[in-house]
């Protein structure tokens, strides 16, 4: 009963909230597609030299408006190969996955043009790990936090262009013959271009 009553709660506290969002004509749902060039910090305390190359990646972004200024945005992409080097030489490839949430803050007075600013938690997910043909392992988990700014340009109703940066921070530890040889952050920058849609 408690968790019916808990549910029921829930949904009455979304309703209310898409109708206040609503209020000013717009759905509270935006979905964006960007493109997106990844640019890692590449710390390592190991002493071999790690580092990753950076490249562009394609980002999928579904946002929920809570109110006309205040929103909540997930963003996605599918797992991205990098391939790892030390120092110059490249000793494998690795895959992580890192879908990050944000609650945004929209300052709509400046409409058409809108700016935000954001703040939330990211995880990223190491997979498909091949590092001097299994000498060397990362710890496959990561979390950590994220910050974001950006403004949307309304080309009409529905549409709009897009333009975002996010600092983000993903680390994780090297193991080499099954002992931990240090850490290794990632901890890009993420500056994207794109359109967005709301219904």
């Amino acid at each position: 009963m408690k968790k019916s009553a808990l549910l029921l709660a829930v949904l009455a506290s979304l309703t209310g909230t898409a109708a206040l969002a609503q209020t000013s004509g717009d759905s509270p749902w935006l979905v964006r597609l960007r493109a997106v060039h990844l640019d890692s910090a590449n710390k390592d305390s190991t002493g071999l030299g790690l580092w990753v190359n950076n490249k562009t990646i394609p980002e999928v972004d579904i946002s929920y408006f809570f109110t006309p200024n205040i929103a909540a945005e997930l963003i996605l992409t599918y797992p991205q190969k990098h391939t790892v080097y030390a120092k110059d030489a490249s000793i494998g490839s690795l895959k992580h996955l890192p879908p990050t949430l944000t609650l945004q803050y929209h300052f709509t007075n400046s409409t058409p043009f809108t700016p935000y600013v954001g703040a939330g938690v990211n995880y990223t997910r190491f997979g498909s790990v091949n590092l001097l043909g299994g000498a060397a392992d990362v710890k496959r988990n990561s979390f950590g936090p994220a910050l974001q700014i950006g403004a949307s340009y309304a080309l009409s109703k529905n549409l709009s262009i897009n333009v975002d940066v996010k600092k983000v921070w993903i680390k994780t530890d090297v193991y080499a013959g099954g002992a931990k040889a240090g850490s290794f952050k990632v901890d890009p920058v993420l500056v994207g271009v794109g359109l967005g849609y709301r219904f």
